[in-house]
C-alpha cells in the first residue's frame, strides 16, 4: 500500500468482487425473510448525543436549514419509518464517524442495519447468527454475559469492583493523569478493549450480552441477579467486534432523559453538546412498535471473509486516498 501511487485503490479486484457477492448475499438473505429494503438520509439535521461518538458536521444552507451532520447510523430515521408503519426493514448505508482511522476504522464505512418488529434481543441474535455464519461458513456463536467475560479476561466483576481497583487495573494502559477524567464506564471500556476483546471469538464466534445499564442508551433495561443490565448484545469473531444490537427502548420520556444524560457527559468531557433530534422523539411519542435492531459493520465482515486484519484491504479508497 505504501509503495502504490495515491490514485490506485487499496483493495484488490478479488476483494471488490467479494464485496459485491457479500452485498448480493445480504439482499438475498432479507428477501427470503420478506424484509423491506429502505434508504434514509446520509446528511441529516441532527447528529448524536452518544458521548463516545463524534459526528462530522456539514456546511449547508438550504431552505433556511443551516448546517447539518453526516449520520453516524441510520437508526433515528429508520425508527421514524417503523413508527410510521413500515414493518420490519433493513438498510445498507454509508455512515460517518469523526476521529476514527486505524486498521479497523475509517471515518466513512459501510453499515448494515435492520429492525425486526415483534423480536426481542434473543430472537435477533439468532437471525444475526444465521446471516453472519451463513456468509462466513463458521460455527454458530456461543453466548457469554458481559459480567462473565470481564471476570474471565480482565479479572474484575464490573458491577461490584471498587473505583480504586478499577483505575489501578487501567494503569497498565494509561498514565495516572490520563485516568483522571475517565469515568467508571470509560475505565470499563478500556478494559473491554485491551483485556477482553482480543480474547473473544478466537475459537468460535461469541455473543456478549447483558451489558451494564449505563452502557446502552437505546436499549431496554432488566434486573439480573440484583443488577440492572441492558438488552444489548455484540458479536465477536477472532477478536473483532462485528455488530451492536438492542431490544429497543420505546419510551420517549425515558429516551429524552438519556439524551440529556449523554449531553451532561459530553459537557463534562469537554465535548460539544448536541441538539436532541426532536423528530425522532416525536416518532417515539407516536409509538415505536415492539422491536429489536442491530447495526453490523460490513467492512469488518468482509475483512473476516477475506482473511485480512487491515480495513484498507477491503476499501477501494480509504480516507487518505479518497
Amino acid at each position: 500500500m505504501k509503495n502504490q501511487p495515491d490514485w490506485q485503490p487499496t483493495a484488490s479486484r478479488a476483494a471488490l468482487k467479494s464485496r459485491a457477492r457479500q452485498s448480493a448475499f445480504v439482499r438475498g438473505f432479507f428477501a427470503q425473510r420478506d424484509l423491506l429494503e429502505v434508504e434514509t438520509p446520509v446528511l441529516g439535521r441532527f447528529g448524536v448525543t452518544e458521548p463516545n461518538l463524534d459526528s462530522i458536521s456539514a456546511q449547508i444552507d438550504a431552505q433556511g436549514i443551516k448546517g447539518g451532520w453526516l449520520q453516524t447510523s441510520p437508526e433515528y430515521h429508520m425508527k421514524r419509518l417503523l413508527a410510521a408503519g413500515s414493518g420490519s426493514i433493513y438498510q445498507i448505508s454509508k455512515v460517518f464517524r469523526n476521529g476514527e482511522r486505524g486498521s479497523r476504522h475509517n471515518p466513512e464505512f459501510s453499515m448494515l442495519e435492520w429492525y425486526r418488529t415483534g423480536f426481542d434481543d434473543e430472537a435477533l441474535m439468532t437471525e444475526v447468527s444465521d446471516l453472519v455464519c451463513g456468509w462466513l461458513e463458521c460455527p454458530q456463536p456461543k453466548v457469554t454475559s458481559y459480567r462473565q467475560a470481564m471476570i474471565d479476561w480482565a479479572g474484575i466483576d464490573p458491577f461490584v469492583v471498587a473505583e480504586s481497583e478499577l483505575r489501578q487495573r487501567c494503569r497498565q494502559w494509561l498514565e495516572p493523569e490520563q485516568l483522571q477524567d475517565l469515568s467508571r464506564d470509560g475505565c470499563l471500556d478500556l478494559l473491554m478493549g485491551f483485556a477482553v476483546e482480543p480474547n473473544l471469538g478466537t475459537e468460535t464466534p461469541v455473543f456478549i450480552n447483558q451489558y451494564p445499564a449505563s452502557q446502552a442508551s437505546l436499549a431496554r433495561i432488566s434486573n439480573v441477579d440484583g443488577f440492572d443490565v441492558a438488552h444489548r448484545f455484540e458479536l465477536y469473531i477472532d477478536g473483532l467486534e462485528l455488530c451492536n444490537g438492542y431490544w429497543e427502548l420505546t419510551n420517549a420520556d425515558e429516551q429524552r432523559a438519556r439524551f440529556e444524560a449523554d449531553n451532561r457527559q459530553r459537557k463534562a468531557a469537554g465535548k460539544t453538546e448536541m441538539d436532541v433530534d426532536e423528530a425522532f422523539l416525536m416518532a417515539l411519542e407516536r409509538g415505536l412498535p415492539d422491536c429489536a435492531g442491530v447495526a453490523l459493520g460490513l467492512d469488518r465482515l468482509l475483512m473476516l471473509k477475506t482473511g485480512t486484519r487491515d480495513i484498507a484491504d477491503v476499501l477501494a479508497f480509504p480516507i487518505e486516498r479518497a
